[in-house]
Order: C-alpha cells, then structure tokens, then sequence
C-alpha cells in the first residue's frame, strides 16, 4: 500500500459514488468505501456499484469495517478500525488473498496490529478532522517521525498511510516523515475541480516515493 488512498465521503455535491468517480478520473487507483452510519444493506449495495465502478479502472477497492461484504464482493481489501473486528477474525473471513490494514494512533497500535497479520497502517489523525467522530490525540508531524522512528527501530517495516486533515499543501513535509503514502477524503471533494485535484495531489506525492 503505497501513494494516494482516497476514503469516501458523502458531501453537499458528491454522493459515495460520484466522488469515487471524480478521484478514479484524476489518476487515483486506491479507494476505501467508508459508509458510517449506514446498514449493512446500504453499504454491500454501495460496495457492489463501486466494485464494478473500480474494475473499469483497474482500481482496487478496500472496504471499511465489513469483512462479510468484503468478502462477498470480492474486494482488494479490507480496514478495521481500533474498536472494530480484530484483524485475524478478519482474516478468517476475507482469506489471505485480501489486503488487510488497521488504523493506529500510537506505536504500540503499531506493534498489536503488527503481530496481529496486518499489510498496512492507516496512522493518524494529522490534524483534527470532521469526518471522522470520536478523534484520537492528533500527531502532527513531530508524532509521525517519533512513532516512525520506533517502527525502524523495531524492525517493523509495515506501509503506513497517513490520515486525518491532512491537506495538499501538508504532503510534502507529511511525506518527508518516512510514511509511505496519504489518506484522503474531504481536502479532495472540496476542491473547485476534484479531478484535477487527485492529479496534483498524486504528482506531489509520487516525487517522494523511491
């Protein structure tokens, strides 16, 4: 897991599929369905739709919290949130072949998820952010390095995507912190041009990746 992943967000413009849309446009090949607040029969209906949605542009598609659906639709992949399955439940049910990360806010999340199978690292929040309810402690950049640090430190070498707040003009010195890639959702859809957006963000990111 690598580069730009963009986590869906219903907006004023954007429904869930229309925004998907937009990134898909601009270059994006990571999304994660995040439907919170949504029944499980709103949320595989919404998965099937971006599924397909994500195959005309040979696109992987993560879903948040649903191993069931995942699983059903066939997704790329799939993220647990801290207070959500564990991820070797999970795993019991998607199978090896899915992609399986879970969010952190310190190292020691790092280390449980480590040991717990995880492929990537969803570490955040940057900075405060309304998408998301019941905020952990924000890190900012100091808190990214300290906690990278410790993963190499450790011998932990796991992906770990950034998120929370973060904005295209944050993405340079976010990506100088060692993280491997950037979450995104509403710095994106609040842009005058979405698709142009995912273009800069994607060009920014890719000059610090190896």
């Amino acid at each position: 897991m690598r580069g730009l992943l963009f986590i869906t967000h219903c907006t004023e413009r954007y429904g869930y599929l229309e925004g998907a849309q937009k990134v898909l446009e601009g270059g994006c090949r990571q999304i994660q369905l995040r439907m919170k607040g949504a029944n499980s029969g709103e949320v595989e209906k919404m998965a099937t739709r971006l599924r397909e949605l994500c195959g005309m542009y040979e696109a992987h598609l993560y879903i948040n919290d649903y191993p069931l659906i995942a699983g059903r639709i066939d997704a790329y992949g799939l993220h647990v949130g801290k207070s959500d399955m564990e991820p070797q439940a999970a795993r019991k049910i998607v199978g090896e072949n899915c992609i399986i990360g879970g969010t952190a806010n310190t190292f020691d999340d790092i280390q449980r998820l480590w040991k717990s199978g995880v492929d990537y690292i969803g570490l955040g929040p940057f900075r405060f952010t309304t998408t998301k309810t019941n905020l952990s402690p924000v890190l900012g950049l100091e808190g990214y390095r300290n906690i990278l640090h410790s993963c190499r430190e450790n011998g932990i070498h796991l992906p770990v995507l950034a998120i929370g707040g973060i904005t295209r003009q944050d993405i340079p010195e976010v990506m100088d912190t060692g993280v491997s890639g950037i979450a995104l959702s509403s710095t994106i859809l609040q842009a005058k041009d979405p698709v142009e957006e995912t273009g800069r963000i994607i060009e920014i990111i890719e000059k610090y990746q190896i």
